[in-house]
């Protein structure tokens, strides 16, 4: 992820629990996960990826602009004790309200 992202949190209640977003207080705005979008509006990530992807394709939105990539450390599935690394996209405000708006 940019470094611009804070360790801040800003919490949303969906109707399936608590969601925890990273908040951006530099450039005003949060930040959220294909999988953290899905769960805020309750659709499956295909559908999420779907809006997405039209989104970008429509030119409503710039990618440079509203995606940022982290890298993130998670256990292995197949092998026992060994971890891997794999890269995140997160996606701002921004594109989590064009995603809303779509939906």
């Amino acid at each position: 992820m940019n470094k611009s992202i804070q360790d801040s949190l800003a919490v949303y209640q969906t109707d399936t629990g608590a969601l925890k977003l990273k908040s951006d207080i530099e450039k005003d705005t949060i930040w959220a996960s294909l999988k953290q979008i899905s769960q805020l509006f309750e659709r499956n990530k295909s559908t999420i990826s779907r809006h997405i992807k039209n989104i970008f394709e429509e030119w409503e939105l710039k990618e440079k602009e509203v995606v940022a990539k982290s890298a993130t450390t998670t256990k292995h599935g197949a092998i026992k004790g060994k971890t891997q690394t794999k890269k995140v996209k997160y996606y701002n405000l921004d594109m989590i309200l064009s995603v809303g708006y779509q939906d």
